[in-house]
């Protein structure tokens, strides 16, 4: 059956399907010896599509895993500073998972990798947005007012950002536990709301995206998701 080029790529867990369509416009993959243009299709039964000159791997089975991200792990499966990265957590997988979004380095919790690069594409395109909650602690004086700040437009980095759902869950001494609730996901999003906010993000936890919750899971550890859970998903980053 005929396809897109860029997705036949993405099923062969080579890349995401945005970073295909880069290579194709690049040059860089042909079909039956002929270079491609973006909007071409093949059929991966019949045609010789190759990358980079080698021959696009057979398509193996996907796999998408949720796993709880430690606090000073990169989002990364190598980092040029030498910091810790996903490596260490995935040896013992034998697919090539890759992370699905991101969490910076001083953030923790649900992170998902996978190798279908459609349901990454469907996860990380700016026009399919995927809920995403935070437990957030923070330090400052006026918790109240920040919580309320929350719900308000903002703009970072030039950006309009919809306006959050923030819940206060409990006072500490010096600040607060809060739920924040956002929907784009920009770089340290939640922590430069909170800084608008007038308050400072002392650790921060991703615990639900979309209907999918960290759970028990503890740091490192990790589970499969369910064909169900995946279908759902694939249906709710799609609406």
């Amino acid at each position: 059956m005929r396809e897109r080029l860029q997705k036949i790529i993405a099923a062969a867990g080579l890349m995401a399907r945005r970073k295909a369509e880069e290579a194709i416009r690049e040059g860089r993959v042909t079909v039956n010896g002929v270079p491609a243009a973006l909007g071409d299709s093949a059929d991966p039964e019949t045609d010789e599509i190759r990358l980079d000159g080698k021959p696009l791997p057979k398509e193996e089975a996907k796999r998408t895993v949720l796993l709880y991200k430690p606090r000073g792990v990169v989002t990364s499966l190598r980092d040029e500073k030498g910091r810790r990265d996903l490596r260490e957590l995935l040896r013992d997988f034998p697919e090539r998972l890759t992370p699905v979004g991101r969490l910076d380095l001083d953030s923790e919790g649900l992170l998902l990798l996978t190798n279908d690069g459609e349901l990454e594409y469907l996860l990380t395109h700016p026009s399919h947005e995927v809920e995403k909650c935070y437990l957030t602690w923070v330090k400052g004086e006026n918790i109240e007012a920040a919580v309320k700040r929350l719900h308000d437009p903002m703009e970072i980095d030039g950006y309009a950002i919809r306006p959050a759902k923030a819940e206060l869950l409990e006072k500490l001494p010096g600040g607060a536990k809060i739920a924040v609730t956002i929907h784009e996901g920009r770089n340290r999003q939640v922590r430069k709301m909170c800084e608008i906010a007038g308050v400072t993000v002392t650790r921060l936890c991703r615990i639900r995206e979309g209907f999918l919750r960290l759970g028990d899971l503890r740091p490192g550890q990790w589970r499969d998701l369910t064909a169900e859970e995946v279908e759902r998903l694939r249906k709710e980053a799609a609406r």
